[in-house]
């Protein structure tokens, strides 16, 4: 299949199609992707994110908004706001910054609870000034919305956010699950269906300093410690296969699964996996 290949959002992406895209499919996604990081990224000046973080007000969200926080008010219910897209300022002071400035102090700003916004689509009140991140789902709801302009061109579509990956097609496809301490190896493979959305995400990613990684509980503003590498596999959404491979580093899995259909691997910093029944594909133990 023709891929394309180009970095975005700090990120590498690859897009497998049936037939190479068009130019002008190629603008359309990238321009999609400008778009969505200057609504959401805290690291641009310019942004919609950055404006929130300035001081309290008012602000119209685009369309995207309504999906991306209303799954976050789910996620935080279901985690009891361990999953909190107000981690932004603690993950800043302990160094996740647009330059991993590597500098972490003894205590992180506290994490203000989700209820404190209020939203009521396309509009965001705040009462304060507030960093919002959107790690935990947004790449993957962007990786959604690039698909859709794929798909115009392409009805077999594989595209790939470094470890987000949405795939439409005929058939399915066998990705390995890379094991989060030795890259050379995998700890098994997934085979994603037609329509089926694989997130990946490990604390080894995104990490700068000594246990300082981008997996931030919001109860506690700190960097979890016991899972180190979360695969999950959802239907359809891959915002919601993006936002419950966050979950599943703070949550424990029952709770996930009977709220939110979808399956799931998960490893432990002690060598342990986890995995669920129905995980299509195989978990080498």
């Amino acid at each position: 299949m023709p891929t394309w290949r180009f970095d975005a959002i700090g990120t590498a992406w690859q897009i497998d199609t049936a037939v190479p895209l068009a130019p002008g499919v190629q603008s359309a996604v990238l321009d999609r992707i400008e778009e969505f990081d200057r609504t959401w990224s805290r690291f641009r000046p310019d942004s919609m994110v950055s404006a929130v973080a300035a001081g309290a007000g008012e602000w119209v969200l685009p369309a995207e908004a309504a999906q991306l926080l209303g799954f976050y008010d789910e996620l935080d219910d279901a985690t009891d706001g361990a999953v909190n897209p107000l981690v932004g300022r603690a993950l800043a002071d302990l160094g996740y910054d647009a330059d991993y400035s590597l500098v972490a102090v003894a205590a992180p700003a506290g994490v203000p609870d989700w209820s404190s916004v209020e939203f009521t689509a396309p509009v965001l009140r705040t009462g304060e000034p507030l960093l919002i991140d959107v790690g935990a789902a947004g790449k993957g709801l962007l990786v959604d919305l690039v698909a859709s302009i794929v798909r115009t061109h392409s009805e077999e579509l594989t595209v790939d956010a470094s470890g987000d990956l949405r795939h439409e097609g005929t058939s399915s496809i066998r990705v390995a699950l890379e094991h989060p301490l030795d890259p050379s190896r995998a700890i098994g493979v997934a085979d994603v269906g037609p329509g089926d959305a694989l997130c990946a995400s490990a604390t080894n990613r995104r990490a700068w300093g000594d246990g300082l990684h981008h997996v931030l509980d919001g109860r506690t503003g700190r960097p979890t410690d016991d899972v180190i590498a979360t695969w999950t596999l959802v239907p359809g959404s891959c915002m919601r296969a993006d936002g419950l491979a966050t979950a599943h580093f703070l949550t424990d899995p029952g709770v996930l699964v009977d709220r939110f259909p979808h399956e799931f691997v998960r490893m432990h910093a002690d060598g342990r996996v986890e995995w669920s029944p129905g995980f299509p594909g195989e978990v080498f133990t």
